[in-house]
């Protein structure tokens, strides 16, 4: 990428019709600096591009050639196993994860299992069955578990209607922070 500024330095200096002597007389660097710099054979830094770009009156990012920000909607690409569906919501790996997840109406006998993480479920709809070691519980529409996985757990519809979830996975020891106001509280 740092190659590739010299010559780009270059083409919007002659594309604004300036000359490398205009140029060292706005920015107060040397032409043979400006030479160099557009040449290759002097390495750019902050102190000599924040000045050119402020002349040319372009953003830094186009002096360099900074690739664009990227569209930063995640890409749903659900996966389907039996009865459930679970759309990742996060593209990168390791670190949280959240996905959606719809099971459907079928009930399934509890198999619990453990692993290593922490995960935190939300009811968006329908009625969720949790098996958490030695409890059984049912969580309603706007509903919050959190767990430690290396607990034994299972979850599912409760057999009535599809349930819809959303959960976060995360790595051993990271917890969601939920900041939210007391409830008849005034701040």
């Amino acid at each position: 990428m740092l190659a590739a500024v010299g010559p780009r330095l270059r083409q919007i200096r002659r594309q604004r019709g300036c000359t490398l002597a205009a140029l060292s007389k706005t920015t107060g660097i040397a032409v043979s600096t400006l030479s160099r710099l557009e040449s290759g054979q002097r390495r750019p830094s902050l102190e000599l591009l924040l000045p050119i770009a402020q002349a040319h009156q372009v953003p830094l990012d186009e002096l360099v050639g900074a690739p664009p920000v990227g569209d930063p909607r995640v890409r749903l690409k659900p996966i389907r196993r039996g009865d459930m569906t679970v759309v990742p919501l996060t593209q990168q790996p390791g670190g949280l994860q959240a996905f959606k997840m719809i099971m459907g109406a079928g009930r399934s006998e509890p198999d619990p299992r453990t692993h290593e993480g922490y995960e935190w479920l939300y009811v968006l709809s329908g009625n969720l069955r949790l098996v958490l070691a030695e409890h059984d519980v049912v969580l309603k529409v706007g509903e919050v578990a959190e767990f430690d996985t290396r607990l034994p757990h299972w979850f599912g519809s409760t057999g009535e209607a599809p349930v819809e979830i959303l959960s976060l996975f995360g790595p051993q020891g990271e917890r969601m922070h939920v900041r939210a106001k007391p409830k008849g509280g005034s701040g």
